[in-house]
């Protein structure tokens, strides 16, 4: 990546770098304009057609005049901001340059505070209209605009220049037109909505999805090994002719639906070099080669038409910072290509769509077709993985393994598997997160409509693969387990758990409830099994059916016919193990045509069967839903793993028809419109932070207008030294009153005399002052310490509500009930916003103190409702305000009716950009 270099003055914003997919899955780069642009900018002016350029202009401009052409390049990325959308080009004489293929900027023409207001324009190359360029731009120009405190955007544009109206109108933002001497002026907040995030989430599945159906329907794949040219073969390059060797043998084993082309064998770089020609059409690249000559591989395959690289070889990030700087250069050139990268230390892509089957894998023989997609990460896992799907007889309808996850990684290729017609089940196996807002987001919209089981194996942060680059985290531990949870996602604890939960899902349908019929070949194995069930959080129903060992046909039949009987049950497991007699099959025949005939979720256990096998298959009879379908059940190797996997579909199924909310929409409150003064908000921080550039914690003063502007009132205080200045500002701020010390140490240690509450009188103040004082000098080493005086609230619950940015996982928020069961036995909920009305009320319930909120042992019930309406408004604050290091309200008394803030301690630092920004951008 460029280093910061100035321009006009100013540091040159590298953070606004991103690489981007387009709408036909393909890519660019997008970055701040620079002076030495200027005559890519002319040669773009100069290629537009005179109708782009009326459009832009309202006015013929062929070329643009020195000075203005000085003046669009020449900016100070504050008042003045313009990016470009660049690719590499050629001059005529083959040297390499970068083309531009799209601009946009703004002009800062009102400052008053608040409301700062940009006149916007965009200019797209006409071979890339129709792509969603002018979208990418509008989002990246905004994100910037937003982190200068530009709040609104205006633009006048032609009414014939429809595109560039429905990009305006279509973004989701609140959009005002209208219609002035034949032109349309178009305003634009720039506040993110739910529709505007909503919009970006929606094109950016689109994009993504459509790049990875680029990889997955290969057609023709080239092969590329190491050229040996520096030199004797190392023992690395012998390493990647093994891996070119392996893949040679893969297709020669099972070649799929695809034709391989190795280099220097059945085609030259020459071949490929010719435009039209069909002999230099490839979809895709298959490398094992140093680090350099991969990169150089990339370059080479300009205008072949490859949707990506699949990179074999290691060598990169795990090499240390020559080897992290080889791999932003790797994807830097493979995105301005337009380009995926699928690696590095990648096993391959596999996929088993009938007549367009890819084999760009290590895999000698693919696994069974089936409907299960499965991504992996390094190649070992993918191994691993592979292994036990072909020993389960699982299949699979795509393998993906994404090696180090440098660029295409697990978000993408859930992308691609929501509208995927021959995935039903998604399986993950993750070394890291590497964003685990946008993993969250996707995997939560995916799973809504398909179950996704994954297995994070790093989750603890113990152990950072080499090649991974990771943002540390200072989030607790069990935070990633809540952003699993909060996504729906299935999660195991390893590969084997994995496979369990698959095969349940991939050849039995979801369960309709929770209720579980017990079909055991003797009374022991049936009280284990029972006690699994309730371990598991289901019910039983009615006493297990009885399977003695060595039962006629017709002794079987009855009694699995009885299981299987209409409302008997929403589930069934069968377990047998003879202890003399061998196992015959009739038990397997009856249970696999009973499963077939109800549809009825059903597991197995039993001695000699695992996996999928035959002998647990029938197929649905005519005049049923699926006739004519194969239905397989799963069998395990102990009772234990079936109940296990059981119990992990039904709760599945059960977040799957549950009510998940809405976004949560503070009230109005005080005539803060939509309940939330964001843009007061932001130029109160924006002030703040101007005179305390390194960060500042907030006086009550500001704490107490950042809150008001989040519709949050913050008790009345008063600080003093004497019980004189104590009697002051109990008469200002009414009798009664509640006394602490200002230390944070002892500001709510009643039991240490920090705290003094409803004292009705000066008689009884000046005492307690002075008593308190006294024991502040005592405890604290500070010799002068402060008092707070405060209006007695309402007496209630005392429960803390924080907030913290993670560099990780962004607005960390979390709950719980003051005291000691926060401060001694971290009986905190935690959620990362955007949260939802049911995200926020599973936090005040989750907790275990939440008894004492409902009515505990008599005490009246808590005002629930007004709690839940703080935690909603300050994860509303966080999710809005990235400045926002940190917040603490505590205590928060929630009473009978209404919950007061009593006190606040904010923190503000310079906003970091979150791994979920609002704008679309690839891993760079």
């Amino acid at each position: 990546m460029d280093q910061p270099g100035r321009a006009d003055g100013r540091e040159y914003p590298v953070e606004w770098e991103a690489d981007v997919v387009l709408r036909d899955g393909s890519t660019t780069h997008v970055r701040p304009i620079r002076p030495e642009d200027a005559d890519a900018l002319q040669r773009f002016q100069m290629a537009q057609s005179e109708r782009s350029t009326y459009l832009r202009f309202f006015a013929a401009l062929q070329r643009i005049p020195d000075r203005l052409l000085t003046q669009l390049v020449t900016v100070d990325h504050v008042r003045r901001v313009a990016l470009v959308a660049v690719r590499p080009g050629a001059d005529d004489d083959g040297a390499s340059r970068e083309d531009i293929v799209g601009v946009t900027r703004y002009d800062v023409t009102d400052d008053e505070p608040g409301r700062r207001t940009a006149e916007v324009a965009f200019n797209i190359a006409d071979a890339l209209q129709g792509q969603g360029l002018g979208s990418v731009l509008l989002e990246h120009i905004a994100a910037a605009a937003r982190e200068r405190g530009v709040h609104r955007f205006i633009a006048e544009v032609l009414p014939q220049n429809r595109a560039m109206l429905g990009v305006f109108r279509e973004a989701g933002y609140d959009v005002e037109q209208h219609l002035d001497d034949g032109v349309v002026t178009v305003s634009v907040d720039l506040d993110p909505t739910d529709r505007s995030r909503e919009v970006m989430a929606d094109r950016e599945h689109r994009t993504e999805a459509r790049s990875m159906q680029g990889l997955l329907s290969a057609r023709r794949v080239l092969l590329v090994g190491p050229t040996g040219a520096a030199g004797p073969a190392s023992a690395v390059e012998d390493i990647d002719q093994l891996l070119v060797s392996r893949v040679r043998e893969a297709y020669a084993a099972d070649p799929g639906d695809t034709e391989l082309l190795v280099l220097g064998d059945d085609v030259t770089w020459a071949d490929l070099a010719q435009p039209g020609s069909t002999d230099s059409t490839v979809d895709l690249a298959v490398v094992a080669a140093p680090p350099d000559e991969v990169i150089d591989t990339v370059r080479r395959l300009r205008g072949t038409g490859a949707h990506g690289v699949v990179v074999l070889s290691a060598g990169w990030a795990e090499t240390g910072p020559a080897g992290v700087a080889r791999r932003r250069e790797l994807l830097r050139t493979a995105h301005a290509e337009g380009m995926r990268v699928v690696g590095p230390a990648s096993y391959g892509l596999l996929t088993n769509v009938p007549g367009a089957r890819l084999r760009a894998s290590l895999a000698l023989t693919a696994p069974r077709p089936g409907r299960v997609g499965l991504f992996s990460q390094s190649a070992p896992t993918a191994v691993t993985a592979a292994e036990t799907v072909k020993r389960r007889g699982l299949g699979l309808s795509t393998l993906v393994s994404a090696g180090h996850r440098a660029d295409v990684s697990g978000n993408d290729v859930m992308q691609y598997w929501q509208d995927d017609p021959h995935t039903d089940v998604v399986c993950l196996y993750l070394e890291t997160l590497g964003n685990p807002r946008k993993f969250s987001r996707i995997a939560r919209r995916l799973a809504l409509v398909k179950p996704v089981v994954v297995v994070v194996a790093g989750r603890h942060g113990s152990v950072v693969p080499p090649g991974h680059t990771v943002r540390a985290t200072r989030a607790p531990r069990r935070m990633l387990d809540e952003v699993l949870r909060q996504s729906g996602v299935i999660r195991a604890e390893n590969t084997h758990q994995l496979m369990d939960v698959a095969q349940v899902l991939a050849h039995q349908p979801l369960p309709t409830g929770g209720r579980v019929g017990i079909l055991a070949s003797s009374p022991s194995l049936a009280a284990l099994v029972a006690d699994a069930v309730a371990a598991a959080g289901l019910t039983v129903v009615g006493p297990p059916e009885p399977l003695s060992a060595g039962a006629p046909d017709d002794e079987i039949a009855a009694a699995v016919d009885a299981l299987y009987g209409p409302d008997a049950c929403d589930a069934v497991v069968v377990v047998s193990v003879p202890v003399v007699l061998p196992r015959t099959d009739a038990m397997a025949r009856a249970v696999a045509r009973a499963a077939a005939r109800t549809g009825r979720t059903t597991v197995v256990s039993a001695l000699g069967l695992h996996g999928m096998p035959d002998e647990l298959a029938a197929t649905v009879p005519e005049g049923l839903p699926g006739a004519g379908e194969e239905i397989r059940i799963p069998a395990f190797s102990t009772p234990e793993d079936a109940v296990w996997a059981l119990g992990e579909v039904v709760r599945y199924a059960r977040w799957r028809t549950q009510d998940h909310g809405s976004p949560v929409r503070p009230a109005l409150r005080e005539g803060v419109s939509d309940g939330v003064a964001r843009t007061q908000a932001r130029t109160l921080v924006g002030s703040l932070l101007g005179r305390h550039p390194d960060g500042v914690t907030l006086d009550q003063d500001a704490a107490t207008e950042l809150l008001a502007c989040y519709g949050l009132r913050l008790w009345g205080s008063r600080s003093v030294r004497t019980p004189q200045e104590a009697v002051a500002a109990a008469q200002e701020l009414g009798w009664p009153v509640a006394l602490k010390i200002a230390s944070p140490a002892l500001r709510h240690r009643a039991d240490l005399g920090g705290v003094r509450l409803d004292i009705a009188d000066a008689e009884d103040l000046v005492e307690d002052a002075e008593r308190m004082l006294a024991a502040a000098s005592a405890l604290l080493p500070a010799p002068d310490p402060v008092l707070e005086v405060q209006a007695m609230a309402p007496t209630g619950v005392a429960c803390v509500v924080r907030s913290v940015e993670d560099e990780l996982f962004g607005p960390v928020v979390s709950f719980g009930v003051a005291g000691d069961a926060v401060d001694l036995l971290d009986d905190v909920t935690h959620g990362v916003p955007p949260l939802t009305d049911v995200d926020v009320a599973r936090m005040v319930r989750g907790v275990r103190a939440a008894p004492r909120l409902f009515g505990y042992q008599g005490a009246p019930a808590a005002d629930v409702a007004a709690l839940e309406d703080v935690l909603a408004r300050v994860s509303v604050m966080a999710e809005d305000l990235p400045e926002l290091a940190s917040v603490e309200l505590y205590p928060v008394a929630v009473a009978e009716r209404g919950a007061s803030v009593l006190h606040a301690t904010i923190r503000l630092r310079p906003a970091e950009r979150r791994t979920d920004a609002l704008r679309r951008a690839l891993p760079g």
